[in-house]
Order: structure tokens, then C-alpha cells, then sequence
């Protein structure tokens, strides 16, 4: 078919010249329908053809339209048809190097142009286009799940007036399927009326693919997030919800959905107590500071839980918050247990405040009441008192509290130790001496009794005083009285006496160890403290005592005592008394780094205590004695003597046979 404009001969179906891109159809102006180059009149309504009749090429149209516009408005002549003909040529060359699919349609939907991109990618021609239906076109290439649902879309469309678009698949050349994203753009002419679509394809097969590839993997993750035992929730910068895992919706018993989206959210499972706090992390959040709080929500059954959570911000690339999240831990078993601790520990310092009345004597045991019962009854008068119990049970604090309930109170407490004494200085050391009563005694020195006049003197393990001692001690006793070594003049004293003892002294005054009378005289108001192991219940007060004593003194702060310890030490049977519990309470703390108390069990000795010898061993030693004495004639020192013999140091002897009170004398024979 010839061009009328350059003469080019074309295919006999092309309705534009491959030359120079002209309409070779001529078309009727009044009913459209297409004539031969040739005809002079309209077959269908044979109205008159005129030479102008032909249709535009799209690039023509666009060109002449563009060209027309410019003029009239600059009142400049319009441009050459030759000149137009050749930007043409070059408006389809650049689009034909376009990367994205270019198809123009006519405003009855008739296809008209498609780009290079288009041609190779499907495997088509222009002139298989021109001369198919749009929509026989796309059902061939269309995906089948795809066809009808883009075809309806561009029939919507194509009916309206504005831009639209729509995502299908289509197939390409060698058959494979890949999703475009279509655009179709009206263009207009004079009257504003529509006159072309101009339709854009952009593959957006690689796209789909990530996006299906994160839309995989976020399913993924949920799904291990949901599977966590932790609370996870993500919120927006107007702190909404915009998601919460399995855990936070189990927890709530709300669904996801009457969850996202509600910033009023928190009233409704924070507990009100906590709600300050919570809007207070909120307000920091915004700020883009992360936190950590412990708060109470609320369950579906209307309970509250405590829960740790920690919060910190999201960010975008720019560095802006654009939301937060948050994980949480329910820990409501161990603020319980806490509590129920610190309760505990209350009523345990209570128990202990109320225990303390008698200075350090620390207890709510039966026997230790007992005990407290007599030291009441007792202090107030001028009695002789004798404590008796085992090492370390606190006999000295007994005095002491004796002493302050007393009408002496005022005055001084002076505590003699008479085991820690050597025997030859002992009576020195409680009445004193003159100058040059003895080798060493440069001064006059004043002995406790002289110093505890108007007040108490405590005599602690009162069975180790020698016998001589024991008989200036019963004479200060009765007469009230006594003389410095080295002087005649009887000092008179005011002094009240409490005797202790961890000795049997029936066994010693059994074997002549210990002056009968003497005893009498102190055991006045005996009082028997009893050992640790028979008041259990007062070891958990005693270590929450000696805990605090000890934290205090070294700057250390003890909040909880360790309920395997307290058990620990309520079985242990603590040879040492009271003693040996302070001093591994001490040493507890001082390696103690939290602020829970535990001791090890490897300080605490398993091995039964000795049993107590008592008056057997007193009388054992007293017979090997007096064999030694009888044997040697009452000689004590000397190769020959009775030391030698027992193996002792001659002063040794001397003096167990003082303490005793052995007469040497009766087995001197002539």
C-alpha cells in the first residue's frame, strides 16, 4: 500500500508508513470507519472524503497537537510537516530505548503503538498489533489467573477520566510469567476530551519476589516470636499497639485486633498505681531513651502480675523514632516470694526488737524465758547469783543483764575471768597488793574487788580458783571484807557477786576441788542457761541479729538470710553455743558480696562434742596423785619426786595439788 504523503510503497495491511511513520488509512470524519487511499467517499454513510482524512500516528498526533498548542499560544506559525516528521522519528527512537513497556491506544481502545521493549518481550510486530484486539492480546499473554481481572480493570479505566493502574502477570516469549505493574494515562486534546491511553509496564517480577521472600520471612519470625514465653509488643510514636505476640495476647486475653491501634490501651491493663510510671517510660520513649520497669498488668480473670519489661526505641534510617518495642517477663512468683521474704524478715525484726529487752540476750525460746523470767526476779535484790551452763552460752551477758535491772546499775560492772589468771597472781589480781608484797610489785595496786565497790563483780569460771584463793573469797562473802597481800588492814567493800561456772563444782567439791561452804554461799540464786542446741527456735533471731550487728560495723547492708542457711543452722548442734554461731556469722558476713546472707556448710564442724569428763577425770587425776605422793613420801620435786614421776613441772603439781586440796603432809613418813 503507498503513502500519500512520501509515496513509500508499505505491506498491504499497514496502516502507517514504515518510512516516515504517516497514516496510510483514511478514515471518515463523519462515521469513522476506515477507506481506501484511494476512495473519494465514506463506504459506510458515503459521506464525502476529504484529503486530510487520515489517522494519526500516536507520536503525529502528540507532535502536531504539541505544535498547534505552542503556536497559538505564542501567536507563531506552526512548524513544517517535514519537521514534524522527523521529530517523530526521533520521539520513536527514544522510546524505543525506554526500558519499561510502552502501549498507546486509541480512545476506543484500539491498540496503535508499542515500543521496542514491548515487540522483543513478547515476540510481536507492530503490524500483529495494529492488527489485533486489545483484548484477544491480552488473553493470550495474560496470566489465566490474571486475564479477566485486568481486562475489568482497564475497562474501568478506560470509562474514567483519570490515571490508574493495576498489577498482573504476563507471559513472555519463552513462556515464563512475570508480574508487571500497568499505568494508564489519558491524554487530551484541545477540547479536553480524551483522544489516547498511553499505558506503561514496569517488571516488577524481581520486586514481588522480595517482597513475597519478607513477607515469608516476617511470617517466619512471628512464628518464633509467638512461640517465646516472653511478652513482645511493638508499638507506633502515637503508641499504639501494632503488634503483640502469642505471650502479651495469652497474658491480656485480648485478640490482636481490639488490640492494634488503641493508644488508650494502657489504663485498661496497667494497674492504676503503676500508670505514672508507665506514661512516665512512655514520654521517654518518645525522646528516644530505652528503660527498664516493673509494673502490675492485668489478666483476663482480673488479677494483676507483676512483669519486668524492657523498652527501647525504634528508628528509621534518619535517625527519627517511629516507634518502640518492648519484651517482658512475667516475674510475679519472685516479687511474691520477695515479699513474702521481706515479711519474714519484718516479723523476724520485730520478734528480735521485742527478744532484745534484755541487752544482747536475744530469744523467745521457753528455757531462754525461764531464764529471763529469774534474771527479773532477781536483779532487784542484793543476792549471790551463780550462772552455770556450758562454754558459750552467754553467762556474762546474763550477769550483765543482772547488773542493769539492779539498783547497782549506776555503779561499775568489773568481770574477772579466774581461769585466764595464773594461779599465783589470782589473789593479787582480786585484792590487790601493797609495795613489796612480792618479787615484781614495785607499786601498790588495787585489786577488782576494791575497784567494784558500790557495784558488781563478775566472777567468771569461779571452779579454777585455787583453794586459798577460794577461802579469802568466802571470808569477802561473810564478813564483807578483806586484805591487800602485804598489808593487815582489812578493807571493807560493797560489792555484789555473780559467780559462773562451765565446771560440775558438785563433782569438785566431791573430790575436795572446790569448798563446799564456798558454794553455798554463791549458789544462793543459781540460774542454769541453757544450751544452744535446746533453744533451736532462737537460732533463726540470733543469726538475723548477728547478721546486722556485724553488716552495720562493716558498712554492708543484709536484706535477706538465706532459708537453706537458716536451716542449716537450726540442725547444726553448735558445740560452741552462741559463741561459735556469732563467730561464723561474722565471718559470713565479711565474705558476704550481695545483700543475701549464706553461710557455708563447710565451716561447721560435724564431729560430736566431747563428752564432758567432769568429776571422773577430777577424781582420776586425784588418785594418780596421791599414788605419786604416797610412793615418794610426800616429796614433790626433785629426780625422785612425784613430778618427775607423773611428768609434770614441779609448779604444775604444786598447784593441781592446792586445787585439789591434797595434804601433802600425810604422806611424809619419818
Amino acid at each position: 500500500m503507498q503513502c500519500p504523503k512520501c509515496q513509500h510503497q508499505n505491506p498491504p495491511r499497514a496502516k502507517f508508513c514504515v518510512e516516515c511513520a504517516s497514516s496510510i488509512i483514511r478514515r471518515c470524519a463523519t462515521c469513522g470507519t476506515e477507506a481506501p487511499p484511494t476512495a473519494k467517499f465514506c463506504l459506510e454513510c458515503a459521506a464525502p472524503l476529504a484529503a486530510n482524512d487520515r489517522e494519526s500516528s500516536p507520536a503525529e498526533s502528540a507532535v502536531s497537537a504539541e505544535t498547534v498548542r505552542t503556536a497559538a499560544q505564542q501567536n507563531e506559525v506552526v512548524v513544517e510537516p517535514q519537521t514534524a516528521s522527523r521529530q517523530e522519528h526521533e520521539l520513536r527512537e527514544i522510546l524505543d530505548l525506554v526500558p519499561h513497556h510502552i502501549v498507546v491506544l486509541g480512545a476506543a481502545g484500539r491498540l496503535l503503538y508499542a515500543n521496542r521493549a514491548v515487540l522483543e518481550h513478547y515476540g510481536w510486530t507492530t503490524q500483529h498489533i495494529q492488527a489485533s484486539e486489545f483484548d484477544v492480546l491480552v488473553r493470550d499473554i495474560a496470566h489465566p489467573d490474571d486475564a479477566e481481572s485486568f481486562l475489568a480493570a482497564c475497562a474501568r479505566g478506560f470509562a474514567g477520566s483519570s490515571e490508574w493502574e493495576v498489577e498482573a502477570r504476563s507471559r513472555r516469549r519463552d513462556g515464563v510469567y512475570r508480574w508487571f505493574l500497568v499505568q494508564g494515562t489519558p491524554l487530551r486534546d484541545d477540547a479536553g476530551r480524551i483522544s489516547r491511553w498511553y499505558l506503561r509496564a514496569t517488571d516488577i517480577e524481581d520486586r514481588k519476589k522480595a517482597a513475597d521472600k519478607i513477607r515469608q520471612d516476617e511470617r517466619e519470625l512471628r512464628t518464633i516470636v509467638d512461640f517465646l514465653p516472653q511478652i513482645l509488643v511493638v508499638c507506633d510514636a502515637e503508641n499504639r499497639v501494632v503488634y503483640a505476640n502469642h505471650a502479651a495476647l495469652a497474658f491480656t486475653g485480648r485478640t490482636l485486633e481490639e488490640t492494634i491501634g488503641r493508644p488508650n490501651v494502657w489504663p485498661e491493663i496497667v494497674h492504676p498505681d503503676d500508670l505514672p510510671a508507665v506514661r512516665a517510660v512512655l514520654a521517654r520513649l518518645a525522646k528516644g531513651i530505652g528503660s527498664e520497669l516493673e509494673s502490675r498488668l492485668r489478666r483476663p480473670d482480673g488479677q494483676y502480675r507483676w512483669i519486668l519489661g524492657r523498652q527501647a526505641p525504634l528508628r528509621d534510617g534518619e535517625g527519627r523514632v517511629i516507634g518502640w518495642f518492648a519484651a517482658a517477663t512475667d516475674i510475679d512468683d519472685r516479687k511474691r516470694a520477695e515479699q513474702r521474704l521481706q515479711d519474714e524478715n519484718l516479723a523476724l525484726r520485730e520478734e528480735l526488737d521485742k527478744a532484745s529487752m534484755f541487752e544482747e540476750i536475744v530469744g523467745t525460746s521457753p528455757r531462754l524465758q525461764g531464764v529471763l523470767e529469774n534474771v527479773s526476779r532477781v536483779a532487784p535484790t542484793e543476792s549471790t547469783v551463780l550462772i552455770t551452763g556450758e562454754t558459750g552460752t552467754g553467762k556474762e551477758l546474763v550477769a550483765r543483764a543482772i547488773h542493769k535491772r539492779s539498783n547497782r546499775s549506776s555503779r561499775a560492772f568489773v568481770s574477772v575471768n579466774c581461769a585466764a589468771i595464773p594461779p599465783a597472781l589470782i589473789a593479787s589480781e582480786l585484792f590487790g597488793h601493797e609495795k613489796g608484797a612480792f618479787t615484781g610489785a614495785l607499786t601498790r595496786r588495787v585489786g577488782r574487788f576494791e575497784l567494784a565497790d558500790g557495784g558488781t563483780i563478775f566472777l567468771d569460771e569461779i571452779g579454777d580458783l585455787p583453794l586459798d584463793t577460794q577461802l579469802a573469797l568466802l571470808r569477802v562473802l561473810q564478813e564483807r571484807e578483806f586484805e591487800r597481800l602485804g598489808s593487815t588492814r582489812p578493807i571493807k567493800v560493797d560489792v555484789r557477786i555473780i559467780a559462773a561456772t562451765n565446771r560440775d563444782l558438785k563433782a569438785a567439791m566431791a573430790s575436795g576441788a572446790f569448798r563446799t561452804d564456798l558454794f553455798y554461799r554463791l549458789s544462793v540464786f543459781p540460774i542454769e542457761i541453757p544450751p544452744l542446741r535446746e533453744r533451736r527456735p532462737d537460732i533463726p533471731l540470733l543469726v538475723a541479729y548477728f547478721a546486722d550487728r556485724y553488716a552495720s560495723k562493716a558498712g554492708k547492708t543484709i536484706r535477706h538470710l538465706d532459708k537453706r542457711m537458716l536451716d542449716l543452722a537450726t540442725s547444726y548442734p553448735w558445740p560452741g553455743n552462741v559463741r561459735e554461731l556469732q563467730n561464723v556469722i561474722e565471718r559470713a558476713v565479711i565474705v558476704c558480696e550481695t545483700d543475701t546472707l549464706v553461710v557455708d556448710e563447710n565451716w561447721l564442724s560435724r564431729e560430736a562434742p566431747a563428752p564432758s569428763l567432769g568429776g571422773a577425770l577430777v577424781a582420776h587425776e586425784r588418785e594418780m596423785i596421791e599414788a605419786a605422793l604416797t610412793e615418794t613420801r610426800g616429796k614433790v620435786a626433785g629426780p625422785s619426786g612425784a613430778a618427775a614421776k607423773l611428768g609434770l613441772p614441779a609448779s604444775t603439781l604444786e598447784s593441781r595439788i592446792r586445787t585439789l586440796g591434797i595434804r601433802k603432809v600425810q604422806y611424809k613418813r619419818p
